[in-house]
């Protein structure tokens, strides 16, 4: 049997896998990922990549391929509620209502004050092409599809796993120093005795992936619409474009809907249920993949056992709403690449794994607990918002929905009432600290006493702060007659980042000296007049939390792991305590 060994072994190839494999390629660790299907996905899945997400993709290179493919905030940031797609009946094609989301609208300027860039809209089974072929790029030849792990030990300080070819049959065993399992937890976590704990099988979805002219009846703009139906909830359904092309001649779709007592295995009539559900009974639509899934909120017990790093929906798996799985998995994989690259290199203890855990664990946990409570809260808001609630019987539906319509006091009270119900959707599709603002208040990172500070209880409200543990401020600087946002100081390597004010030259001086102890890369990025970066419109100065004569350290994940409000008498030996406390927990832990 051939051998290999590499440092980090990467089970599976979906989204998170082959970003973890991109994000391995650019902090110059050598790893193999092997994916049992012989292509990426075949369904569209995930398809909101929030703002959080873009940024690590702009970080490392993966930006511009993926807005090539994509809908942007002005093609798809609304969310809608339809009577029916068509039809010429008073009730038909009718909006309920419709409100901002995703960082479209009104939200698009509060959205690129906060970050360099914006979120987009792209299917799974686009982007993960891209990231494949960026995987494959950067790693030659240690990209392998048609491969699965077929046996698993940890030996020591290696583990060993048994890899097959699944189109040749032969088997190599590979030994590596960790795994990350991004396998949807099918193999690793169940051999290792990892436990998913929540709520199971909550519901049973039907989503159908087709393609169809819809050019007559489409009304762009909207992420998803959701058609609420006057005369029979059964037909109930959501409607997304799945691109190529965005907007009203979009060729591809999914469907969300109920199958009713249409049999599964039975193709045609699958088909035909869609068309009485479009109400569209002659069109023309060819159906690539019907997905039957299982919503479900459960959460891995741990996220590393042994050698072994669970990732993506190994570790946690949520109801669809906000989007928080997959752009989740992206994050988790983007926290665990340049610990895993310091540990390797040696720069720092195994222990710096275990902050993995303790930093995203909680973030799971709040990610799997928020789509839990927007999955339910969604399927009772429309309910209320229009009346509909189980105790009205389907022959009242009609008159619930005329009296909404109607040019009368009562009607115009009616939508009113029926707005603020709505309203309460934003805890959904306006989750803006959700998304940017989550912190990690343990960890990799030294906190300096301060207080969190108060949280948005429907997610939307971000303050943005360079308190330890959270995502690094974004406010546009300027070099040399050129734009630099501050993510842009922490590059695609582990270097970490010392930001200082105008005043901060001895930290400066300490950074070397740190680096050098550590052999560990620390770049310094003085803002401010007479620093290397000007401060043209005071974005920075905004947002900072330091005097001129401060530092604020950040990691290669864009957190800020230590900050000094001012300056220090021993500049060096404060930066090298933090950077050791960092690094090695066993050491921290001991003292």
């Amino acid at each position: 049997m051939e051998e290999t060994e590499v440092p980090v072994l990467i089970v599976g190839g979906g989204g998170c896998g082959l970003s973890a494999s991109v994000f391995l390629s650019n902090h110059g660790v050598g790893h193999l990922l092997v994916e049992r299907h012989a292509d990426t996905s075949l369904l569209p899945k995930a398809h909101y990549i929030n703002q959080r997400t873009m940024e690590i993709f702009r970080q490392h290179g993966l930006y511009d391929a993926v807005v090539e493919r994509a809908s942007t905030t002005d093609r798809f940031g609304r969310v809608r509620w339809q009577t029916t797609l068509t039809g010429d009946g008073p009730l038909d094609a009718r909006v309920i209502h419709e409100m901002d989301a995703f960082g479209g609208g009104a939200l698009t300027e509060i959205y690129a004050a906060d970050g360099p860039v914006l979120p987009v809209k792209l299917p799974q089974l686009r982007l993960e092409p891209i990231l494949r072929r960026q995987a494959e790029e950067r790693n030659p030849g240690r990209v392998l599809f048609s491969h699965e792990l077929v046996a698993f030990a940890e030996e020591g300080e290696r583990v060993v796993a048994d890899i097959r070819d699944r189109e040749s049959g032969e088997v190599t065993r590979v030994r590596a120093r960790y795994v990350i399992a991004a396998d949807g937890g099918r193999t690793l976590g169940p051999a290792l005795g990892v436990q998913m704990q929540g709520v199971f099988n909550m519901a049973d979805v039907t989503t159908a992936y087709f393609s169809a002219d819809l050019s007559k009846w489409w009304q762009e703009g909207s992420l998803i619409t959701w058609f609420v139906n006057p005369e029979r909830p059964d037909l109930n359904s959501a409607l997304l474009e799945m691109g190529p092309t965005w907007g009203r001649h979009c060729e591809e779709w999914g469907l969300t809907f109920s199958l009713g007592d249409v049999d599964r295995s039975d193709d045609e009539a699958i088909a035909d249920r869609m068309r009485e559900v479009l109400g569209l009974p002659g069109l023309d639509l060819t159906v690539h993949k019907v997905s039957h899934w299982t919503v479900e909120g459960v959460l891995a017990d741990r996220y590393r056992a042994g050698r072994v790093l669970i990732v993506g929906d190994a570790a946690h798996r949520q109801p669809p709403t906000t989007g928080l799985g997959l752009n989740g998995g992206i994050q988790d994989v983007h926290n665990l690449a340049w610990k895993l690259a310091a540990v390797l290199g040696g720069r720092a203890h195994d222990s710096l794994l275990d902050t993995y855990e303790t930093e995203r664990r909680p973030l799971g946990r709040r990610n799997v607990e928020w789509g839990l409570a927007t999955w339910f809260h969604h399927r009772v808001m429309t309910e209320a918002a229009l009346g509909l609630g189980p105790h009205v019987p389907p022959q009242r539906r009609s008159s619930a929905f005329s009296a909404y319509f109607a040019p009368s006091p009562i009607g115009a009270v009616t939508r009113a009432r029926a707005a603020e119900f709505f309203g309460t959707h934003r805890a959904e599709c306006q989750a803006h600290d959700l998304e940017i603002g989550f912190a990690y208040e343990d960890g990799a990172l030294v906190p300096d006493g301060s207080e969190p500070q108060p949280r948005s209880p429907m997610g939307g409200d971000y303050r943005p702060t360079t308190r330890p543990g959270h995502r690094l401020p974004h406010a546009w600087t300027e070099r040399d007659g050129r734009r630099v946002s501050t993510h842009d100081l922490v590059g695609a390597s582990t270097a970490f980042v010392l930001i200082t004010g105008p005043a901060g030259a001895a930290w400066a001086e300490a950074a070397e000296q740190v680096a050098e102890k550590f052999s560990l890369p620390i770049t310094v990025a003085r803002i401010g007049d007479g620093g290397q970066y000007a401060d043209p419109d005071g974005s920075w100065a905004a947002v900072r939390e330091i005097a001129d004569d401060g530092a604020v350290l950040v990691r290669p994940d864009h957190h800020v792991a230590w900050r000094s409000a001012g300056a220090a008498e021993n500049p060096a030996g404060v930066l090298a305590q933090a950077m050791s406390q960092i690094l090695d927990h066993e050491s921290a832990g001991r003292g």
